[in-house]
């Protein structure tokens, strides 16, 4: 019989958010890997921009897991926290003698994921689902000690 793990990771994406990627990161890297309650707290004592969208993104992240898996707040770690870069955003604000300047607003994107510790329940999978491997087993190669040569197995 064999087993395989079941999913236990749930993440919240949260696109298009109106903070820069490098202030962002400076937020997300306090967080990771830290447990859901204490990353609430953190969050609300910090005093970043970024942090309010982050923090909704983690409460999200729980909101799923509860729901998908049924698990609880305080079996909660957060596993991932990753900050890409968006679109940015370009505007264009008038200028004396008329002429414009160009505004450039950068968005981000944050995933959030969410793992339950107590859930590591495997599950059963047939026999035929498995892949065959690709690679073949080398032949044995064996050392002799008092000389500096290989010695082959020969079959």
């Amino acid at each position: 019989m064999l087993l395989k793990k079941k999913k236990t990771e749930v993440r919240a994406l949260g696109r298009h958010i109106s903070v820069s990627a490098d202030k962002a990161r400076r937020v997300i890297d306090q967080i990771r890997g830290r447990s859901y309650e204490e990353t609430l707290m953190i969050l609300e004592l910090m005093p970043y921009k970024a942090c309010y969208p982050i923090f909704k993104l983690v409460y999200s992240a729980a909101a799923n897991a509860s729901y998908t898996m049924g698990s609880a707040e305080d079996n909660l770690i957060i596993i991932k926290a990753e900050v890409n870069e968006g679109t940015v955003v370009k505007k264009l604000k008038p200028r004396a003698r008329g002429r414009s300047y160009a505004i450039k607003k950068a968005t981000c994107h944050i995933t959030i994921g969410v793992k339950d510790i107590s859930l590591d329940i495997y599950e059963d999978i047939s026999f035929y689902s498995l892949k065959k491997p690709r690679w073949k087993k080398p032949s044995m190669v064996d050392r002799d000690i008092y000389n500096s040569e290989v010695v082959w197995d020969k079959k």
